[in-house]
């Protein structure tokens, strides 16, 4: 007998020089909630980057450590590090089967990234994935757009909010991860 896992919205804004990930917690097993409380969302590379996760749990939390020594190995440039992933995704037979799908983010990229090979930079600072995705997508977007004055922590909760208001597979149990872009801090002078 085999389970249909559904029931993952994951959501990345980058704004005003924030990037927040927030994901739902529930897990489905076709039209059943399993769980209510997974963390599909997690600090990497020394906690300067988010990833979210939509697929099966497992297969994830092995692909996000891959991605990690990725970081590790590429100095924690994120775009490198993503394609040299997905490089060995396609070509390892044992890795081939692993199903899962990652959205990462720092305050200045976010990539969407899949075994298929896909290694995408969104044309805006909007990017989701998981079956309530669209909708978290298009009420970020409107939120961007109509709220510019919100931060990015404030429309993606706002926003997969609203998703799970939607989708039957979303709930409002988030876990959201925030990045503050540093700023270089003036040097003291003495008089």
């Amino acid at each position: 007998m085999s389970l249909k896992l559904e029931g993952t919205t994951i959501l990345s804004v980058r704004h005003k020089g924030q990037a927040a990930i927030c994901g739902d917690g529930q897990v489905t097993n076709g039209d059943a909630i399993m769980k209510s409380t997974s963390r599909k969302v997690r600090r990497v590379h020394h906690d300067k980057i988010i990833c979210g996760f939509a697929g099966a749990t497992a297969d994830a939390m092995a692909i996000i450590e891959l991605f990690e020594e990725q970081l590790s190995k590429y100095s924690g440039h994120m775009i490198r590090a993503a394609v040299e992933l997905t490089k060995k995704w396609r070509t390892d037979r044992g890795l081939l089967r692993l199903e899962a799908v990652l959205i990462c983010s720092d305050p200045t990229t976010s990539l969407f990234i899949s075994g298929v090979g896909d290694v995408i930079e969104p044309d805006e600072q909007v990017l989701a994935t998981g079956s309530g995705g669209n909708y978290a997508l298009a009420a970020a977007k409107a939120l961007l757009r109509h709220r510019p004055e919100m931060s990015a922590p404030d429309i993606a909760k706002e926003a997969l909010k609203i998703a799970s208001e939607i989708c039957i597979y979303t709930n409002d149990n988030f876990v959201l991860e925030v990045l503050d872009t540093v700023e270089p801090t003036a040097p003291v002078t003495k008089d």
